[in-house]
């Protein structure tokens, strides 16, 4: 009896912390519609306090900080919308429209087929979705083989044959599109430079050279870390290291 009485509490608390999070984000839409755009971004984000995420929550913040100008953010929320929702129209184009109000042109390295593959395909759902496509077809694979099975016509055991043998296939596949997935966002640790002005050195250490220099809403890869510095990599292959504080992981 105390077990259930400890969920029901514990789902009560979800399903007002979920209203409290909805009125908010209510809110926050109404002060964005009246430009308030400072306290909306207050609002949406105390919801991302409270653990909560969605596509929809960042591509309001990116909105916001958009409007007023802040190229770091803007670029940043916009990036974590697509990280949730790869297909995100909206955020795709807004932040297409963010990326020229930053200084920083770098030309990206061509990109292998394999690459331009994942990039395009692979990466253009989340390992969930890829999850899912997985389980319906696993069950139209084991649909099409028992229609097989329990067939008596000779050209429905063909037809059901062939059609689970497909299923199979693509039930192979989509586990190891699933998988890449998983194992690309795992490995590939992107940032946004938060910094004006960031030096980039080659060594992590501030009396080594200065390299290059970036500037605030530059997307870069992290490699690697010590102490307070992370080395980066830049699309176009130029490698540096920088101080941890000048950036923020997506």
């Amino acid at each position: 009896m105390k077990h259930l009485i400890y969920i029901f509490f514990i789902f009560c608390s979800l399903f007002i912390n979920a209203q409290s999070a909805n009125e908010l984000f209510k809110n926050a839409n109404k002060l964005y519609t009246e430009q308030r755009y400072e306290d909306a971004i207050q609002l949406y984000e105390s919801i991302e306090a409270k653990g909560l995420q969605s596509s929809e929550l960042y591509f309001n913040l990116g909105n916001c900080y958009y409007k007023l100008n802040k190229i770091a953010p803007s670029i940043y929320n916009y990036e974590k919308a697509l990280k949730i929702e790869p297909n995100n129209e909206d955020a795709l184009n807004n932040l297409s429209y963010a990326k020229r109000m930053s200084i920083d042109v770098i030309e990206a390295l061509p990109k292998t087929f394999l690459q331009r593959f994942s990039e395009n395909f692979i990466m253009k759902f989340t390992f969930d979705q890829w999850a899912l496509v997985g389980v319906i077809t696993a069950f139209l694979t084991a649909l099409f083989f028992l229609l097989y099975y329990f067939s008596i016509s000779t050209r429905k055991k063909f037809v059901f044959f062939n059609l689970s043998l497909l299923m199979a296939v693509v039930l192979v596949l989509t586990t190891i599109f699933a998988f890449s997935n998983y194992d690309t966002v795992q490995k590939d640790r992107q940032a946004i430079i938060f910094a004006t002005k960031s030096e980039v050195k080659n060594a992590p250490m501030m009396s080594s050279e200065l390299v290059f220099e970036l500037h605030e809403g530059t997307k870069v890869m992290i490699l690697d870390g010590l102490d307070n510095w992370v080395k980066i990599k830049l699309a176009d292959g130029k490698i540096g290291w920088i101080p941890e504080s000048d950036l923020k992981e997506i």
